[in-house]
């Protein structure tokens, strides 16, 4: 995760430049000047920040192991590292092409003819549930710290959400994973002021933002399941998710970037940028839908047909969400750790002018939401 405006070398790529004239946390204030893109966001300002990592992206041995924390009754944890909420409303559980109609800014992928309409026939009267699992895996030069990921699942509310701490905030020794479970923990939070069964994705993520106050920034994602039988997300930065319906993907949210692993990003105060700023979907599903959510260590390293192989098998063999999470992250580590093949971030950094290959290690957080009905004639 860097910032854009990056030099070159042969070997690993290194991506720096926008923080590194920052020797202090208050100079973040004042970065080299990057402007939005996107037309239509004209209530956006400048960015207030100028980084998403300092570093040379290396290879480290394969870390195997899953840190997945459910509880029951009242309860919810958010992860990476884990800390516990107590709630008396909701019962939840973290670690942290269909009709779509898209909010705040032009898309520009293409939704094919057959994926764009959900078959509203199949059931008289149906009541659409999110069965969720995840899975994280820490950078593993972060296990001690926990990562910079944070996600959590709500499953009476049926919404997830999950954000990705920015790692350039370590080169002046912040820790973003802070902001980014603040982040978290405070949309949660928000979620008890939406009416039941209508949940706003935006507006719960701009009253998280708006008493959000640890240093640091982050990407966001929050997606909610509404009595209309649809989805309603919001996605800000290079987290995202992709609908997968009968083993392909019929939708992967766009990212959202000021330039080459750049990404939009929230911060606290009036610092980076501002939730209006984020992408809003509203998109019909049916049930056996599968929604993979997750961090830019998930869609760095795997193309959307590799998480389509992944999630098919699972749906085939009758997998948990939770043990089809597990999958989806150790592939993506796998491609991570591979120096030559040809990754989703290779083919980003090819085409921005860098000679890359191979995948990105980073923090991976993995959520797998399938859509299940209980239906009435």
């Amino acid at each position: 995760m860097a910032a854009s405006g990056s030099n070159a070398a042969t070997g690993d790529l290194l991506v720096d430049n926008l923080i590194s004239g920052c020797g202090k946390v208050s100079t973040f204030g004042k970065p080299v000047g990057v402007h939005f893109s996107y037309r239509s966001l004209h209530n956006c300002r400048k960015a207030g920040l100028g980084l998403k990592s300092h570093e040379t992206i290396s290879r480290h041995s394969i870390y195997a192991g899953y840190d997945v924390t459910r509880t029951s009754g009242n309860s919810i944890s958010l992860v990476g590292p884990l800390f516990g909420l107590s709630n008396s409303s909701f019962r939840c559980y973290s670690h942290g092409v269909p009709d779509v109609t898209f909010h705040g800014s032009a898309f520009d992928g293409e939704l094919a003819d057959s994926a764009v309409s959900a078959d509203r026939s199949i059931l008289v009267d149906t009541t659409l549930k999110l069965q969720s699992g995840s899975c994280y895996l820490p950078h593993p030069d972060k296990e001690k710290t926990g990562g910079e990921d944070a996600h959590f699942i709500c499953e009476e509310e049926h919404v997830i959400g999950i954000a990705d701490g920015v790692g350039g905030w370590a080169d002046v020794g912040v820790n973003a994973g802070v902001y980014a479970r603040e982040l978290m923990s405070n949309s949660f939070a928000a979620i008890r002021d939406e009416p039941k069964g209508s949940i706003d994705p935006a507006r719960v993520l701009e009253k998280a933002h708006s008493v959000t106050q640890s240093k640091g920034s982050s990407t966001a994602c929050i997606i909610a399941l509404t009595h209309q039988q649809s989805l309603h997300a919001i996605n800000l930065g290079d987290s995202g998710f992709i609908i997968v319906r009968e083993g392909c993907t019929i939708f992967q949210s766009p990212v959202q970037q000021h330039g080459f692993n750049f990404p939009y990003q929230l911060a606290s105060g009036s610092e980076g940028d501002q939730p209006s700023c984020g992408q809003v979907f509203t998109i019909a599903i049916v049930p056996g839908d599968v929604i993979v959510a997750g961090t830019d260590g998930l869609f760095d390293n795997l193309f959307s047909k590799e998480i389509d192989a992944v999630v098919g098998d699972g749906m085939r063999t009758g997998s948990e969400p939770q043990v089809i999470a597990q999958k989806i992250a150790a592939l993506a580590r796998q491609r991570a750790l591979d120096r030559n093949g040809q990754t989703p971030f290779s083919s980003a950094a090819q085409d921005a002018g860098f000679r890359y290959f191979g995948g990105k290690l980073d923090d991976t957080t993995v959520v797998v939401s399938i859509i299940t009905s209980s239906a009435t004639m």
